[in-house]
């Protein structure tokens, strides 16, 4: 099975601060808007090296809400715009459920535009780990990353703080081809934290 990360999340509470938020911190721009029927949300995204990208998303107040949670459990979200979860990029979702943790989600099929991807979606809307462990998606069409603007962000590495560090490091070991650059902590608090090579030098996402 083979993975590379996919994107990084940024989540708010109103996509318009998260944006401005995310641009002011990174010194670049983002992409136009788009739209998650199925999910209730909206988004922003600009381009990351090695293909990878940078998701600015929220719920979206003129969108119906949906009869589920919401991925990466913005319905719980409050507080001020921050680094939330990462997706890894996987070539055989299956393959890759089955060897994740229990709460991984259920496979959920998506379409935008030329974009198709299935991913695996919990039904909480809540990450194992809390949101330190992967989101899960295969692309079925071509990856967006190649069509977004890139303005020479570049991720350095990552670090996942967790109280259970020991758990996530063993859960984590199936996709170690994807984890040359992250760092797993002991912590009290859950959390995640991105260092990004900016125009106007290294920049930590937390």
């Amino acid at each position: 099975m083979h993975c590379a990360l996919d994107h990084l999340v940024i989540s708010a509470q109103d996509l318009e601060t998260g944006r401005l938020w995310a641009q002011n911190l990174l010194d670049i721009s983002f992409g136009t808007r788009g739209v998650h029927t199925q999910m209730g949300t909206h988004n922003h995204l600009t381009a990351l090296d090695h293909g990878a990208y940078l998701e600015v998303i929220a719920v979206d107040p003129e969108a119906a809400a949906p009869s589920h949670p919401r991925w990466f459990d913005l319905d719980n979200f409050h507080g001020s715009p921050r680094l939330s979860n990462w997706v890894l990029n996987v070539d055989d979702l299956d393959a890759a459920m089955s060897v994740a943790p229990e709460g991984i989600g259920r496979v959920v099929h998506f379409e935008r535009g030329p974009y198709r991807w299935k991913m695996a979606v919990p039904d909480t809307g809540k990450l194992p780990f809390d949101g330190c462990f992967p989101a899960l998606i295969e692309w079925q069409s071509e990856h967006p990353a190649p069509a977004l603007d890139y303005h020479g962000l570049a991720l350095r590495r990552m670090k996942l703080s967790h109280p259970q560090s020991d758990a996530l490091t063993t859960a984590l070991e199936p996709f170690a081809e994807a984890m040359d650059n992250v760092r797993i902590v002991n912590a009290s608090v859950p959390s995640l934290h991105a260092e990004i090579g900016t125009p106007s030098g290294e920049i930590w996402i937390t």
